[in-house]
């Protein structure tokens, strides 16, 4: 059955917000061409000219950080707090990205016979494909450094989010950035997105999602040897040794796995606990647990929202068994909304809960008895986005920082993104790196030019 246009719902509720008309194949083809015509101009911009304009864009955005914090309290159920950060940092990625515009400078290499230096051109035309789980910030990774570069760029936005997409984009007309430079293309993966994926006018593709998924994309970046830089799955470890402060690991645990009601690539949902401070630690971390109350998604006290649909509501459900060893289990609403409360389960590592990435707020919390075992347990999945260890031991700390097997690791912290430092997966979470200083080269071919002086 075609699909003509998106029900967004309130995840919170249960109630349609809004209808959006979906992009076809065709409009899908005609918006490649505009933005072609546009990347040219915006490309011939002196360097200055394009930081200036990347700077409204962001004075906008600032300008309408609770509309777009509202609306995505809306389309996303995150809490308000949550929703208000989400939309600074769309402004702060357009401030970071366009400081890069006149720092994107080539090389000159030395060689005999004359002078070599290197020019970073833009690509062209760019595809984000931004998730739902955090719309406005992961959009704007790929959106801000690709424009900054010179590139013109199509967002297509989740079916279930595009709402603060769209409104982005409004915004960036308003700031006065050129007209198809930067287009949203509402619609479904299989349609809108393939057809996006495989136009031969798209240069790149970004894509931020499951790792199914991705290997698809990747499949078809492939036919035409296209860009393609890929966010995906995690399942990632929170490492606690004896010697570390069990207190503060203890506070920071919940918010590591619940934030964004668990639905986060990111989240630390192996908790992992040397053996002698097992039993403690599990008597620390549940008043955390528990503290971390569902609720009205508008309400400044709220910690964590609904789950995005009812869909990923009954996926989570299938980890949780009947019979599950559940250490902690917390409370969540009754009624309409596509609620979940906090879980904590013991188990084993050859438990699913322990291989697989869940999605929403559940953690699973195994011991291990020394070192070694901790290695080898935290790199026991096909993931290997991110991570934390908690040790008081510096030589351990450095030690675990090169044994496992993941692109972002925290010590004694569970923070992973931030827009200047780089942000990506190893094995099966993902291709490339994202944000950072070298985030706008990313989006560049690099030309090598040789001068001859001796002719």
């Amino acid at each position: 059955m075609t699909v003509h246009e998106l029900e967004v719902l309130d995840p919170a509720t249960e109630e349609c917000v809004a209808t959006v008309p979906v992009t076809t194949p065709a409009e899908v083809g005609t918006a490649v061409a505009r933005a072609a015509r546009a990347q040219a101009g915006w490309a011939a911009l002196a360097p200055g000219d394009r930081a200036r304009a990347l700077r409204r864009f962001a004075a906008t955005v600032d300008g309408h950080q609770e509309e777009l914090a509202a609306l995505e309290v809306r389309e996303a159920g995150h809490p308000i707090g949550n929703a208000r950060w989400e939309a600074g940092n769309v402004r702060d990625l357009l401030d970071y990205a366009a400081g890069g515009v006149e720092r994107l400078t080539g090389s000159q290499i030395p060689v005999p016979g004359g002078v070599d230096i290197t020019f970073h051109e833009p690509l062209g035309v760019v595809a984000v494909i931004a998730p739902w789980n955090f719309p406005m910030p992961i959009a704007a990774w790929g959106t801000a450094p690709a424009l900054a570069a010179g590139n013109a760029v199509l967002l297509k936005p989740a079916e279930t989010t595009p709402l603060t997409a769209l409104r982005l984009a409004e915004l960036a007309l308003d700031a006065g950035l050129p007209e198809d430079l930067f287009q949203v293309l509402p619609g479904e993966g299989p349609v809108t997105g393939h057809a996006l994926v495989s136009h031969p006018g798209v240069a790149k593709v970004v894509f931020t999602g499951s790792t199914a998924v991705g290997k698809g994309i990747m499949a078809t970046c492939a036919e035409r040897v296209k860009r393609v830089t890929l966010e995906l799955g995690g399942k990632s470890p929170n490492i606690i040794f004896a010697d570390a402060d069990l207190e503060a690991a203890a506070a920071a645990a919940p918010g590591s796995f619940l934030d964004n009601t668990g639905q986060d690539c990111c989240a630390r949902s192996r908790i992992l606990v040397q053996s002698a401070v097992y039993d403690r630690f599990l008597e620390l971390l549940e008043p955390g647990v528990l503290a971390f109350t569902a609720g009205d998604p508008a309400d400044p006290a709220t910690r964590m929202g609904p789950l995005i649909s009812a869909a990923q509501r009954e996926r989570v459900r299938t980890f949780v068994t009947e019979t599950a060893p559940a250490a902690i289990r917390g409370q969540a609403p009754a009624g309409k909304g596509f609620w979940y409360p906090a879980t904590v389960l013991e188990g084993r590592p050859e438990d699913r809960i322990a291989t697989e990435e869940v999605f929403g707020p559940v953690a699973v919390v195994i011991p291990f008895a020394d070192e070694a075992e901790a290695v080898r347990l935290a790199n026991a999945t096909d993931y290997g986005l991110s991570g934390s260890i908690w040790t008081r031991d510096l030589g351990r700390a450095l030690r675990m920082s090169r044994a496992v097997t993941a692109g972002n690791l925290s010590v004694n912290s569970h923070a992973s993104v931030r827009y200047g430092t780089p942000f990506g997966g190893f094995k099966q979470s993902g291709l490339g790196r994202e944000l950072g200083p070298q985030a706008l080269t990313a989006f560049t071919e690099t030309k090598n030019v040789f001068l001859a002086t001796e002719v």
